[in-house]
């Protein structure tokens, strides 16, 4: 593994350029994403942000806050069968209210599992139509 400390590899980066980089959005390949919007703009109270002609006869359609967003992407194929964990593990979405977001997870059908309150928050997990699984964390 190499070693990332260097003071070669430091020699050529600017901390000060990317000190303060964020997670713009995540792109997630769904099977049907009004399904996957509907979910999120109900969990996040997130809006839509964008929605048009993607790559290989797909569509996409961005939903999230003015600050981030996850790309929800679909060429029509159902893409449930990738194993838990493989490539990603979860996607982790913080709310200020747990038990009103376990409400809106199951409306849509979904179901809720492994509920734990450690440090720092309460947190449950679920997993969406295409086995994508979200962390639903509050820290209050």
């Amino acid at each position: 593994m190499a070693d990332f400390s260097t003071s070669h590899r430091e020699a050529h980066i600017s901390h000060r350029s990317i000190a303060n980089a964020r997670i713009e959005h995540v792109n997630l390949t769904v099977s049907n994403i009004h399904r996957s919007a509907s979910l999120f703009k109900d969990l996040c109270g997130w809006d839509k942000r964008w929605q048009g002609e993607a790559i290989n006869g797909g569509t996409s359609m961005h939903v999230g806050s003015q600050d981030a967003y996850l790309a929800l992407y679909s060429d029509g194929g159902n893409h449930s069968g990738q194993p838990k964990g493989r490539p990603l593990n979860h996607v982790g979405i913080e709310v200020e209210d747990l038990e009103a977001a376990e409400q809106v997870v199951r409306f849509h059908g979904l179901v809720p599992f492994d509920h734990a309150d450690y440090e720092p928050g309460r947190r449950f997990y679920f997993f969406d139509w295409d086995g994508i699984e979200f962390e639903v964390v509050c820290y209050q």
